[in-house]
């Protein structure tokens, strides 16, 4: 089986796939997207990458499957594998196929979850928390912009037996296209779940790290790996570090259905560049769908500037909090109330990545990076109070100062950015479930 790259749109070197596709595969995919890019995407139901990034790598991934008639498969379409992501894939696809005359059995597994079913499984007590999250609220479903459902990979392995070629899904854990592949070929659960976890990053078992294509082959009690490009190598830590990749645990990793349990692996080196892993195990649990949703939480506007004012530098604690404060006195002038926006002010160069848990308090740099940002309920509210804030920060007095005309630079003009509406992820929840195809419903079509 052969992954392309750790997320469609990425990009891989076509020589990579083409020396991949010489091994004759039984598959190719890619993982479509992930969270880590925040809520934005599954709120707002915008793509991660480009109509012009996912084309490039979805005709070649077309091109290949066509020409050696294997499934090409894509999961978490569109970056957050809602309905909007997967019908914009949809589109490319179709696309795609007409400028090639291709024609091909296509199938759309839909992920998004209707609230009111979600609702009757609070009431039923089917859906329960991950780790300290609060219980689900049916306010907390009504509020949301959007809810996906982590498909497993059995919607998969029902279109690939309903003769499809070419799979698209909404959001699903990420090994599910290799999995369902695997189990389609008769390969039990272990080896299955460990292929699926390193191709599902492609070249990040690999190293040098890039992004590439990894190709896996995998047996009854056993996965090999290689990167198809011959500039890079899989080793036995390359290959245990990427296991590690996205996991609570370093030996167990919870999925749809159960657990696979790494404790006993075996990693041989099998040549210089191919690795060879034993020893997996998976355990039955309960099946339970891992649920995501996001909400609107407001809307944002952003200036960045920068100082390199050594007196300004050595008091900034006490220079922002006064500033925070009498920008809150110029909003509440325009009859802004505190509880319909927030300020938020990171400071690069100080603590700005970490802030409250940053451990070298007593380094100074000899510049730094502000980026205020207002969070309003309306863009109005937002832009109102960024804009008094950014003034406010400009032109404030402290002890000491020599400048005149303003305190920090802006490498922009207008200075002020629109966010647009931002959004907070609200579920970190599961729902039991007897049928792991029921909240994933597949749609053929000839294409």
């Amino acid at each position: 089986m052969v992954s392309a790259s750790g997320i469609l749109g990425y990009g891989f070197p076509e020589a990579s796939l083409a020396k991949a596709l010489e091994a004759r595969p039984h598959m190719i995919g890619v993982d479509g997207g992930s969270s880590d890019p925040g809520p934005h995407y599954l709120g707002s139901g915008k793509t991660l990458n480009s109509a012009l990034q996912m084309k490039r790598d979805m005709r070649l991934l077309l091109r290949g499957a066509m020409a050696l008639d294997i499934p090409m498969m894509i999961g978490t379409s569109g970056g957050a594998g809602g309905e909007p992501h997967l019908q914009a894939c949809a589109a490319l696809v179709r696309e795609i196929a007409r400028e090639e005359g291709m024609h091909f059995r296509m199938a759309l597994i839909h992920a998004e979850q209707d609230k009111e079913s979600l609702k009757a499984g609070i009431r039923a007590g089917r859906v329960h928390p991950l780790g300290k999250a609060a219980p689900l609220s049916e306010d907390t479903v009504d509020r949301a912009e959007r809810i996906v459902g982590m498909m497993g990979p059995e919607p998969h392995l029902a279109a690939l037996r309903a003769g499809a070629q070419v799979i698209l899904a909404g959001r699903g854990t990420d090994p599910a296209p290799w999995v369902a592949l695997a189990t389609h070929h008769g390969i039990p659960p272990a080896p299955a779940w460990y292929a699926g976890k390193l191709l599902e990053c492609a070249c990040n078992a690999a190293l040098p790290k890039k992004h590439d294509c990894l190709v896996a082959t995998v047996g009854q009690d056993y996965v090999e790996v290689e990167p198809a490009n011959p500039e890079l190598r899989c080793t036995p830590l390359s290959v245990s570090v990427q296991a590690l990749h996205e996991s609570a645990s370093p030996i167990v990793r919870h999925e749809p259905g159960g657990v696979l349990d790494t404790s006993a692996c075996a990693m041989q080196a099998v040549s210089d560049r191919r690795v060879r892993i034993s020893g997996m195990q998976w355990r039955a649990q309960p099946y339970t769908i891992k649920l995501e949703a996001a909400a609107r939480s407001g809307y944002s506007a952003i200036a960045f500037a920068g100082t390199r004012d050594p007196g300004l530098i050595g008091q900034l604690d006490s220079f922002i909090a006064a500033v925070t404060e009498a920008s809150h006195t110029k909003i509440a002038a325009l009859g802004i109330p505190r509880d319909r926006y927030r300020i938020v002010i990171r400071l690069y160069g100080k603590d700005g990545v970490m802030g409250e848990w940053e451990p070298l308090r007593g380094m100074r740099s000899h510049e730094i990076g502000i980026l205020a940002e207002a969070v309003g309920e309306t863009q109005e509210i937002a832009n109102a109070a960024l804009a008094l804030t950014r003034v406010t920060l400009l032109h404030s007095d402290f002890p000491g100062r020599l400048c005149r005309e303003g305190n920090m630079a802006f490498p922009f003009s207008p200075s002020d950015i629109e966010r647009g509406a931002v959004y907070e992820f609200t579920m970190q929840h599961v729902i039991r479930t007897d049928d792991p195809l029921g909240m994933f419903p597949v749609e053929y079509e000839t294409v």
